[in-house]
């Protein structure tokens, strides 16, 4: 009797954790192409196991086109929208800021992930920073530079954008925008385009 009760509950724990596999984690995921947001400037929220099917989910909501090429390393996006990778150009991703080593069908999401896709060109010294903004009080906010490995670093001097008006964050990568109504978001040269916060 105790021998079936612990095969049934190692079952049960087996058909558990195989249906949390298929169904995924809760991520929030954006897409930034190369001049302008593809899809959830403001983040959106998907079911995804890993960080393919969450571009993958985004595709469908937000119905643009995605390319993925088969290679002997496994797939790979090789276009988003109208513009095809190229050199050193071309489509990756980020999970909670860093650039996973593994490929995107590969990285196993949890509840809370953050996906980022976006366009970028390559140099030596890796791929461009990632600016991700927070607020941080009425009506200011904090913008952060994110390299390849996800260190962390305040974007000093980046722009933030909103109604019309443009703010220069300070050394501490902090800027006040005064009364708004529109989406703030963060620019800076050589790097990606934040998301948007109201």
């Amino acid at each position: 009797m105790a021998r079936r009760l612990i095969v049934l509950v190692t079952v049960i724990g087996l058909v558990l954790t195989l249906a949390a596999t298929a169904f995924g984690a809760s991520v929030t995921v954006r897409v930034e192409g190369k001049t302008q947001s593809i899809f959830g400037s403001m983040p959106i929220k998907v079911e995804a196991p890993n960080a393919m099917v969450a571009l993958d989910a985004a595709s469908i909501f937000g119905e643009f086109y995605v390319q993925v090429t088969q290679s002997s390393f496994g797939p790979y996006v090789s276009q988003i929208g109208r513009y095809p990778g190229a050199g050193a150009s071309g489509w990756v991703f980020k999970v909670n800021g860093a650039s996973p080593p593994v490929g995107a069908d590969q990285v196993t999401l949890k509840d809370g992930d953050e996906v980022l896709w976006y366009y970028a060109t390559f140099s030596d010294t890796g791929g461009p920073a990632t600016l991700a903004l927070k607020a941080t009080s009425k009506n200011c906010y904090s913008v952060t530079a994110f390299d390849d490995a996800g260190k962390a670093a305040p974007a000093a001097g980046a722009q933030l954008r909103v109604d019309g008006r443009r703010f220069k964050a300070s050394g501490a990568g902090k800027v006040c925008v005064g009364r708004h109504v529109g989406l703030v978001r963060a620019y800076a040269v050589g790097a990606v385009r934040s998301n948007a916060v109201k």
